[in-house]
């Protein structure tokens, strides 16, 4: 697959090259088919593998990060699905740079993540895997041998990062863990020196304008994204993609914003009926969703320009529950020289200094620090939905409740 342009004729790819037969364990949309774009994004030292994921074709980028060491051979941070078009796209560097040499999974909980790197490492069996502490996973907290990891060549990663022997090339700093009362987060950040490349797995993303080139390799969710009702025909067009995409974006990181109202069932049942598709594909018909006629305004809020900022996920449901560890990881993070950073999610590489990753951060803040404004804070009416859930997660007991702001 040409690293120039991302995407080889899918006709020259077979079904079984991008199958994937674990989906069970983790069960997102695309299931048991799953293709790999493979970029490079630092010649001949940082590749991006692109794959995609979701829920009700709200699909967005999963992606793995690997590295050039100086020392020799290859450093991989997050790992995909080791399909058999991905790991032939990783052999491709192992035969020009050397063999996988540490493999990495940089969070804790996330299944989405972990459920990968055992069977990504079987692959390499030189690599030595390193993980973060503190385990734990959701919907079930598997011991990491369930998952395939192997335990003779597998470590925890240590708070001293002198103690990797990687450590000539990376630092890190582990946030967390934050208990979030059934579990916890945590996240590595890593810092290749040499190319000065931040890799995060989700605590910044940034949101493109248009979808990205793994989500138009199959635009189904795209087109069913960008309707206004049940009864449209959708052309794919450019247009039409970045609509379902923009939409999508609201859809992953608000789950309902302010500009969406949710249809009575009874009028989806109804609407279902006169849907020219009605297949399984397209849910029988049912699309119990409506924009409202200014939903944009939303998205080019959440996107302020492709700037750097923290999920509202994460705003409203974890990282308040720790404000000043997660302030002192990202006054630690924004220490290093870094000029770009690659997420595990949305765009990449995004290209923006420690300050503009410390600033994501100062809606932990009463007052934010000198040099730095909270006027690029999302619209507080797309939060309600989240602020709700909050609150009946908190009045049941199942969370802690928000610390306040540092």
């Amino acid at each position: 697959m040409a690293d120039d342009e991302g995407v080889k004729n899918i006709e020259q790819i077979h079904p079984r090259d991008f199958s994937w037969k674990f989906w069970p364990v983790v069960p997102l949309y695309p299931y048991g088919k799953r293709r790999t774009i493979r970029k490079e994004v630092v010649k001949d030292t940082i590749w991006t593998f692109d794959q995609l994921q979701g829920i009700f074709y709200v699909v967005v980028p999963i992606r793995m990060t690997v590295a050039k060491l100086e020392s020799g051979g290859l450093l991989v941070y997050a790992p995909v699905a080791p399909t058999i078009e991905c790991i032939r796209l990783v052999n491709e560097l192992v035969a020009e740079h050397g063999d996988v040499k540490y493999i990495i999974l940089p969070t804790i909980s996330g299944l989405e993540h972990k459920v990968f790197v055992g069977p990504f490492a079987r692959f390499f069996a030189n690599a030595q895997v390193f993980v973060a502490p503190k385990q734990w996973s959701f919907p079930l907290n598997l011991p990491l041998s369930w998952l395939g990891l192997p335990s003779k060549r597998t470590h925890f990663l240590p708070e001293d990062n002198s103690k990797v022997p990687f450590a000539d090339e990376f630092d890190y700093a582990i946030l967390g863990p934050i208990e979030l009362g059934p579990g916890r987060f945590a996240e590595v950040a890593f810092f290749h020196k040499r190319s000065h490349t931040l890799l995060v797995t989700d605590s910044v993303i940034s949101i493109p304008e248009d979808p990205p080139a793994i989500a138009q390799l199959d635009p189904y969710p795209l087109m069913f994204h960008a309707k206004d009702k049940a009864s449209d025909i959708v052309a794919d067009n450019r247009e039409n993609r970045r609509q379902g995409w923009q939409r999508i974006s609201l859809f992953a990181l608000y789950f309902q914003p302010s500009v969406l109202e949710v249809i009575a069932w009874s009028q989806v049942f109804r609407d279902a009926l006169k849907a020219p598709e009605r297949s399984k594909k397209a849910y029988f018909g049912l699309f119990p969703f409506k924009w409202h006629p200014d939903w944009k305004r939303s998205f080019d809020a959440l996107r302020g320009n492709g700037r750097l900022f923290v999920a509202p996920i994460l705003q409203t449901l974890i990282l308040n529950r720790a404000p000043r560890e997660t302030l002192d990881w990202a006054n630690k993070v924004a220490s290093w020289n870094f000029q770009q950073i690659i997420p595990c999610h949305f765009d990449s590489p995004i290209q923006a200094s420690p300050q503009q990753f410390r600033q994501a951060f100062s809606f932990l803040e009463k007052q934010p620090v000198a040099g730095f404004s909270n006027s690029y804070l999302l619209p507080e009416e797309d939060f309600k939905l989240l602020r709700d859930i909050d609150a009946g997660l908190n009045k049941f007991g199942i969370v802690p409740p928000a610390n306040e702001k540092v």
